[in-house]
């Protein structure tokens, strides 16, 4: 992992998390045109639920392909956002979404147990993502009665 060199505010930190959050809205571009691995840095990590964790750029490039490669459409609900700031490198950010999985739609609330609802938790240094976990229920279209059988009843 490199050394910092450049002190960032919390509100610098949120703006590289909201780009990232509005790429994934635009197809995996940024709003300069650029691909959303342009907010990693070389050695970042991310985890995403059923996929595991991914180290460095080339690994987090292939988690967001087979993951985004299930997605058709998302849309974060970006004005009902909860920021949360450390005070140092860390930010988390919870929110709701919806879109269009390959299984189905969804969105937050419906129904109240389904998809939608998420949490990511980002390090940020030198305008770049260190790392980011992403906290969600992956099962999208909410297929996974089988094994949660209650939810079969709902």
């Amino acid at each position: 992992m490199a050394l910092s060199t450049q002190t960032m505010t919390d509100e610098q930190r949120k703006s590289v998390a909201l780009e990232y959050l509005k790429a994934f809205d635009n197809g995996g571009v940024t709003s300069g045109g650029g691909g959303i691995l342009d907010l990693f840095a070389e050695d970042a990590q991310a985890c995403f639920p059923k996929w595991g964790l991914a180290n460095g750029k080339a690994e987090i490039g292939k988690l967001f392909g087979d993951v985004g490669g299930t997605i058709r459409a998302i849309r974060h609900d970006y004005a009902t956002f909860n920021w949360i700031f450390s005070g140092s490198d860390t930010v988390v950010v919870e929110g709701t979404s919806y879109g269009e999985h390959q299984d189905g739609p969804w969105r937050a609330g419906v129904p109240d147990w389904g998809a939608g609802r998420w949490c990511d938790v980002f390090e940020i240094r030198d305008w770049k993502i260190q790392r980011v976990f992403v906290y969600l229920d992956p099962d999208y279209a909410g297929k996974d009665t089988a094994r949660y059988p209650w939810l079969a009843k709902a």
